[in-house]
């Protein structure tokens, strides 16, 4: 409902939320909510926040593997729950320290000579997703490393990253990242570039780092073959909750990003994240609204707009950590219930050139998150005209979209930062880790578990055996076989189409695989073994 000016005014007055040491403003007021939505809900959130404080307690919070979810310990040790953990958190973070230290002074160093002047960094998931995010947020524009990420299984991808690292190969540091080193996407990175350094005649152990588990077999294979150094990753930290473990605070280092300033800035929002009190928490703000804008259900998408061109990967980040807690089947009771919240997103004021034409006109089916920067740059900006900078253009052009939603009646809430800083990038951080945590509290799912990845992993890995099959099958047959055929020789006639899609690609590939007939009937098409 639209009100009047003044009676918005006052609106904006009660629901905004201020944090005086890191001047972060949380704005709900244009979400719709109601007295009456936070006295129904509070109840709910009064058992979060009870949920929540027993979670940094230790309680297995992940019952599906048996673990705890601790990644709030890694801004403050002492709340770990054994001294052991407090322990392997402080001895973590000294030796990234120690490590990055190293190799800017020259310490450690490429056998060849000079300094590491580049990172390959591997991971899949929040191992690259955080990195990413931090990296295009914070990095200098001229870092005492460059960093380049491998973050799928993709070969022209791989081609493209060993492209633009070119002859300084000789010179970069790899980290891979991988809790258990059996991780597909992060394996095939890893003997891409494994490769890539033999051709260069290079030892690729003189240059790697590995972040896993204690004992792994990615710990195993460092260990054995006497790489750099090898960094811990923990149980009780998943990997989109990991950016402020060793997965992220080691490439932020290494880059000249001043990470005790994340942990500072983190440290700092989850204690005010830690108030039971709704409306002086603002990470259940979040959440609240959230829920009031979905139902209960996601029934709205979450639209991120981050009006700072350093703050455009935000969004990839953001859509990890909410959807892979949030998007569940069942309820912790066991019921069906499928819940989750979609998340998309680029920047601001690109997208007021691209959808939010629909935002503003189109399916109501969103609510937006402005994220807004006060700071315009570190040079005062130039007049573009009279009294006006490109800074003021910007600001206004976010004020002027979140006005013309309103109008529409479409929600919106801002989170507003003073500066785009390793501070307030870590205050970030936490303060979404904090809201998707509440929000799964409030509707009863496990916020810290992904069986729908586990199951795509398992699919996958069926259709490669499958794939081993067929190309046997092929192998040995003196005439060409149709997909049917091919289907009942593996005992597979149920994957006929799996089974073509497969082959479809390797011949394409020039895998061994001929292919001929009728593309557009695949029944027609059939497949032989070339050699």
């Amino acid at each position: 409902m639209v009100m009047d000016a003044l009676a918005l005014w006052q609106h904006y007055q009660d629901w905004l939320y201020y944090h005086p040491e890191l001047n972060i403003y949380v704005d709900v007021s244009r979400m719709g909510l109601t007295e009456a939505a936070v006295r129904t809900l509070e109840p709910a959130f009064e058992h979060a926040f009870e949920q929540m404080q027993a979670l940094e307690a230790g309680a297995i919070a992940n019952p599906d593997e048996g673990r705890m979810v601790g990644h709030y310990w890694l801004r403050v040790a002492d709340l770990a729950p054994t001294p052991a953990i407090q322990a392997e958190i402080r001895d973590a973070i000294a030796q990234v320290h120690q490590f990055s230290q190293r190799v800017h002074s020259g310490q450690i160093a490429p056998p060849q000579g000079g300094r590491f002047t580049d990172i390959l960094s591997i991971g899949i998931g929040g191992s690259a997703l955080g990195p990413q995010f931090v990296s295009a947020a914070l990095a200098p524009v001229k870092p005492p490393l460059a960093i380049h990420f491998l973050d799928n299984t993709d070969p022209a991808g791989f081609e493209r990253v060993f492209a633009q690292i070119g002859d300084r190969l000789r010179t970069t540091l790899v980290i891979v990242i991988s809790k258990s080193g059996g991780t597909p996407e992060t394996r095939n990175g890893m003997l891409e570039a494994q490769a890539r350094f033999q051709q260069a005649g290079l030892a690729f152990a003189d240059h790697a780092v590995a972040i896993t588990m204690p004992g792994s077999g990615l710990a195993q294979i460092a260990e054995s073959n006497g790489w750099l150094e090898i960094f811990p990753m923990f149980d009780w930290v998943g990997g989109r909750t990991s950016e402020l473990s060793a997965v992220g605070l080691l490439p932020a280092a290494l880059q000249g990003i001043d990470i005790e300033a994340m942990l500072t800035g983190a440290r700092q929002m989850d204690e005010a994240t830690r108030v039971a009190k709704l409306r002086q928490n603002p990470a259940a703000l979040l959440a609240l609204a959230w829920y009031h804008a979905g139902g209960g259900r996601g029934e709205k998408d979450m639209v991120i707009l981050p009006y700072k061109d350093s703050l455009l990967l935000f969004s990839r980040y953001l859509q990890q950590l909410v959807m892979e807690s949030l998007g569940k089947e069942k309820d912790l009771a066991g019921n069906i219930v499928h819940q989750g919240i979609a998340v998309y997103g680029n920047k601001g004021t690109t997208d007021q050139h691209a959808y939010v034409q629909q935002l503003r006109d189109g399916l109501a089916n969103f609510f937006v998150t402005f994220i807004e920067v006060l700071r315009d740059g570190q040079q005062p900006g130039i007049e573009v005209e009279p009294g006006i900078t490109a800074g003021d253009y910007l600001s206004g052009l976010l004020l002027g979209t979140r006005q013309a939603l309103y109008e529409k009646d479409r929600p919106s809430l801002t989170v507003t930062i003073p500066d785009v800083t390793p501070l307030t990038v870590g205050a970030l951080i936490a303060l979404y880790e904090r809201a998707v945590g509440l929000y799964g509290f409030l509707v009863n799912i496990n916020a810290y578990h992904q069986p729908g990845v586990e199951a795509g992993k398992k699919a996958a890995a069926a259709n490669l055996a499958l794939q081993k099959q067929i190309v046997k099958v092929l192998q040995h047959s003196p005439q060409p076989m149709d997909v049917g055929a091919i289907a009942q020789a593996v005992n597979a006639p149920e994957q006929q189409e799996t089974i073509y899609l497969i082959l479809r690609h390797l011949a394409a590939n020039n895998r061994g695989i001929r292919q001929q007939g009728d593309a557009a009937h695949p029944s027609q098409v059939a497949f032989s073994w070339q050699g």
